[in-house]
This record gives structure tokens, C-alpha cells and sequence, in this order.
């Protein structure tokens, strides 16, 4: 069986280097992640993919301390609610800042980093992440 480049199978799966939600044509609802099926009109649904702006604030967040296995090298770090522009809700990591420096209501934007290295070979998952937009900010 050929072996397909680790490049080339990024390039297949657009949803893992955008940030690409759905939105329903019938109703009108934004999701994330991407899918097949409105949660509020079922399959009767008509749901076309959207990428989203990326752009958002902290809606909540907790400080990792004690990370779970190949994680350990990244402690402290910060994982938030990010309440993104069009009203969608992702967890995600946030980076850039100390972890005392976040805050609730917070703005960030998503960036596309390393999130861990896998299997023997080293092959390095990306994945999206958030850092803050304005270093003057305070609530």
C-alpha cells in the first residue's frame, strides 16, 4: 500500500488548519466544528461550511497545572472558552501571554501552532490555538 506524504493528507483535510465551522441556510444557526446535520432543523437542514473569523474573547478559563501525559513541557498553560465573533463557543489552548495575564473578557484571535509530536517518526500534529490581540487591555 503507498504511503501517503503527511503534507498531502493536511492539504485534504482543510478543517484542520482553518478554523471552519457550518452555518444553516434554514435557520440560520453557526456551529462549530464543521458537520453535516443542523442540531436545531435535523436533516431538513440546508448546512454549508463557513470559515470563521478566528476573532473572539475569553468567555471563561482554568490554569493547568498538572498536564496529562506529553503535555507536561507546555505547564503552565492556560485552556479557554473562546466566545468567537459569530457567537460560537471553542475550547482551545491560549498562548502568547502568562497565565495570570488572562482574563474574562479578554480579546484573542486564533493562530496556528504545534500541539504535540506523535509515534516514532516524530510527526508534528498543528492545530489552532489563541493569543491575545491587544496587550493594553484591561477589563
Amino acid at each position: 500500500m503507498p504511503r501517503t506524504a503527511v503534507s498531502a493528507h493536511w492539504r485534504k483535510y482543510k478543517e484542520r488548519y482553518l478554523l471552519l465551522g457550518m452555518k444553516c441556510d434554514t435557520c440560520g444557526n453557526i456551529r462549530f466544528p464543521l458537520g453535516n446535520v443542523c442540531p436545531n432543523c435535523r436533516r431538513a437542514g440546508k448546512i454549508k461550511p463557513i470559515q470563521l473569523s478566528g476573532k473572539g474573547k475569553v468567555y471563561s478559563y482554568t490554569v493547568i497545572r498538572s498536564a496529562p501525559e506529553g503535555f507536561e513541557v507546555f505547564t503552565p498553560y492556560v485552556i479557554a472558552v473562546v466566545e468567537l465573533e459569530e457567537g460560537v463557543r471553542i475550547t482551545s489552548q491560549v498562548v502568547d501571554c502568562k497565565p495570570e495575564d488572562v482574563q474574562i473578557g479578554m480579546p484573542v484571535e486564533v493562530c496556528f501552532r504545534k500541539i504535540r509530536e506523535e509515534g516514532k517518526e516524530g510527526v508534528i500534529c498543528y492545530g489552532f490555538k489563541f493569543r491575545p490581540t491587544d496587550d493594553t487591555w484591561k477589563p
